[in-house]
């Protein structure tokens, strides 16, 4: 059997799937530690141990913290989070090498805590013991393999690895697709013989790096490079099989043994890789538009950096989730791949990044790793017993593309906030300089944060006066920028250029933000519209203070206290699936109080109600709606916090739900001019993008709705992005929330 790669404590393990043996008295039994089974992280799993040439596991019995402490420290992490019994990874197979294990926490080793005795044990598979550790690694950590697997006493120490270019042309593109890969030992930095190295090897440092594929290169260049220069090899091989989401998962080989003058007869491993579309140089820019990419299988949905977010498949022309039940690394790192990264750094469970709307397509997820999409791995159709609360996501390896450099955040009380401060051409030098603040807003901040790998947008600001950041950096270098909210990069958004117009200047008036970890996503029930939508006739004396709150069409100005309006009224259940409460912007001093609803409005225009042709003009005024935000009822096991009455404080708490009924003032759109046939309702929440969200394009809901003159009826109602794109099409002209429409 092969001994495992132990790899770096910095880049590489956050991921180690490490075997390490810290140093303990001589005449202690000699074992390695893993973490196995059906794990979803690098740093959890079931503890696997391995003696006199066979892994086998450790039993439940008296285990502790204090053991897992010192399972983890041997595995090179800081400590243990927690431990688990009963075989929560899955049952390992083999020998239980130990049972009733009392740790202090202070052992070197877990040989060295007193138990039964090596393969003494009367338990089963069933009490196999696992442990999560913290992400945390021990600085300057010795990675050991002094048991003897076909590499006899080993010690493989490497501090980190990278992909560096070497070739002209390769140094001038960002990200960097090919060059040599090199560890690190001691400080220096040595090359790896290309003798035993294949395609699946360069696959998974391809993967780790951010990029889906390899690919063969040219050696020839190489060859002449590294004639000229003097190599400083690896002593190892590496054996990778291909579906490894890191190369601290492969097998180390043996070591290379000394030939003439030189350990390697061949030259330095040359790693060449293929990058995502999005990551791709853009000379084929005029021929991407040329054609219409095909609709993917597969997006993410909820996540604040690229490469991250809630896993969504399409099925049916309908967008649906996957239960976390089995899900994992090799997994996650199809779909990775799919969308165009690298592997998975993280298959995420529970939730994590918000939960999904409409059906949950595929459970029990199992993927050899060589798949192209993750709809070819196994899967259960069954999705009995998964809610959106298993809702799975993946965070991907994505490339390296310097964006966080050219921009900083300054003078704020914590890195989180701050005034936007980006780097610059100015007179022929790169300088520092600030961001007009002339029409930014949120979508503007969810770049910012983005860039700077900091989470969701949580305020943009269009005064820092109070965050006297550096003062060689007051200058304005950027104005006109407009976002989409998708961006990887503020210099990606629209913006002026060189030709810069800030009538305000920078200084106290400078662009800031705030970001968060977390953030709210609301989502409003298509059904409950569909099924509460009705007409009214109500007498224009019974809407005065609605028409005094321009809740009713213009020709209504004109119109007798003894006439008629006609009204079309549904019912508003607006979720909130995201991972933080929805709070308004405004503070309890600038809440305006409305004399119909007889409660304060924290949010002059929270929702816009509108009435459409099918070729997406308005036929009916529709209004802006301002709402009182309230918890009116909760998920199971979540309170409400949040109440209009007594001016109490107002939001939506994650997992809870605000209700408008159908029979509440305003909570219509007036059709009494709009004549017979066939129209789209569109309801948009939060339009103005007011309030951070982690997903604005289900802040749209869309239903047909014919009305014969007398009566009318609502359906086929969905969430802006639920439908395939071949689907949406028959709904043209439609806003999506997107900045371009505001």
């Amino acid at each position: 059997m092969m001994a495992p790669i132990s790899l770096p404590r910095l880049l590489v393990c956050a991921w180690a799937l490490c075997l390490v043996v810290a140093e303990v008295p001589a005449d202690t039994p000699q074992i390695q530690l893993r973490l196995a089974g059906n794990k979803r992280k690098h740093n959890e799993g079931r503890v696997e141990l391995y003696y006199n040439g066979e892994w086998g596991t450790v039993c439940d019995d008296d285990f502790s913290i204090y053991a897992a402490h010192v399972v983890c420290r041997q595995l090179g992490y800081l400590e243990a989070r927690s431990w688990s019994p009963s075989s929560k990874y899955g049952r390992g197979e083999g020998r239980i090498w130990l049972d009733n294990v009392h740790c202090s926490g202070h052992e070197a080793s877990l040989a060295l805590c007193p138990h039964n005795g090596l393969g003494v044990s009367d338990c089963k598979h069933t009490e196999d013991v696992g442990v999560v550790c913290s992400e945390k690694r021990i600085p300057g950590f010795n990675f050991l393999s002094s048991v003897s697997n076909n590499v006899e006493s080993a010690n493989v120490q490497v501090e980190d690895v990278r992909m560096r270019a070497i070739l002209g042309v390769q140094k001038r593109r960002v990200p960097v697709t090919e060059g040599y890969v090199e560890v690190k030992l001691g400080g220096k930095w040595k090359q790896l013989c290309d003798e035993k190295w294949t395609l699946m090897n360069s696959r998974v440092i391809c993967g780790m790096f951010g990029f889906p594929s390899e690919k063969k290169h040219n050696p020839r260049a190489y060859k002449v490079y590294a004639r000229r220069r003097k190599i400083s090899y690896w002593g190892h091989s590496v054996n990778c099989t291909g579906n490894e989401a890191h190369l601290s998962v492969c097998r180390l080989g043996p070591p290379l043994t000394l030939k003439g003058n030189s350990t390697c007869t061949g030259t330095p491993v040359v790693a060449s890789c293929v990058p995502g579309r999005a990551f791709a140089p853009t000379p084929m820019t005029g021929f991407r538009k040329a054609y219409r990419p095909e609709q993917p299988l597969v997006r993410l949905k909820g996540g604040a950096l690229v490469g991250e977010g809630r896993v969504e498949v399409l099925k049916s022309g309908e967008w649906g989730t996957v239960c976390d039940d089995n899900w994992g690394i090799q997994s996650a790192t199809v779909v990775c791949r799919e969308l165009g990264f690298g592997t998975a750094k993280e298959a995420l469970t529970g939730g994590r990044l918000g939960q999904g709307m409409g059906p949950v397509h595929m459970n029990e997820v199992e993927c050899s790793g060589f798949e192209k999409s993750v709809t070819e791995c196994f899967f259960n159709r069954d999705s009995l017993g998964c809610s959106h609360e298993e809702d799975a996501g993946v965070r991907c390896n994505v490339p390296a593309m310097g964006f966080h450099q050219r921009l900083r955040l300054g003078g704020g009380r914590n890195p989180s906030e701050g005034r936007v401060e980006v780097l610059a051409e100015k007179n022929g030098t790169l300088v520092w300089g600030t961001v007009c603040s002339d029409s930014w807003g949120t979508t503007e901040a969810m770049v910012v944060c983005r860039q700077l790998g900091l989470g969701y947008a949580s305020h943009a600001f269009q005064e820092t006066w109070y965050w006297p950041g550096d003062v060689t950096a007051d200058d304005v270098v950027m104005s006109g920028v407009r976002c989409s909210g998708t961006e990887m990069s503020l210099s990606h958004c629209l913006h002026h250029g060189q030709h810069l117009h800030c009538p305000r200047g920078g200084g106290r008036f400078a662009a800031g933000v705030s970001c968060s970890e977390t953030a709210p996503d609301l989502v409003l029930n298509p059904q409950v519209v569909e099924q509460t939508t009705y007409l009214e006739d109500r007498p224009m004396f019974m809407l005065l203070c609605a028409h005094e709150e321009d809740c009713l069409s213009s020709t209504a100005d004109a119109t007798r206290s003894d006439s008629y309006r006609r009204l079309l009224r549904f019912s508003s259940q607006i979720h909130n699936n995201g991972q933080a409460d929805f709070r308004p912007k405004a503070g309890h001093d600038s809440w305006i109080w409305h004399e119909c609803h007889r409660h304060y409005h924290s949010m002059e225009v929270f929702t816009h109600y509108d009435l459409l042709s099918l070729n997406g003009s308005k036929v009916a005024e529709g209004h802006k709606a301002s709402f009182c935000l309230e918890d009116s009822e909760c998920d199971e096991g979540i309170y409400k916090r949040y109440a209009c009455a007594n001016y109490g404080q107002q939001g939506i708490t994650v997992g809870c739900w605000d209700t408008y009924r159908h029979d509440i003032d305003c909570q219509w759109i007036d059709v009494t001019d709009v004549k017979p046939g066939d129209y789209i309702l569109q309801v948009i929440i939060n339009p103005n993008y007011e309030v951070a969200e982690s997903d604005y394009s289900n802040n749209v809901m869309k239903c047909r709705c014919r009305y014969d003159g007398s009566r009318v009826w609502s359906y086929n109602c969905h969430i802006g992005g639920s439908l395939s794109s071949e689907t949406e099409d028959t709904f043209p002209g439609l806003v999506n929330n997107q900045v371009s429409f505001r």
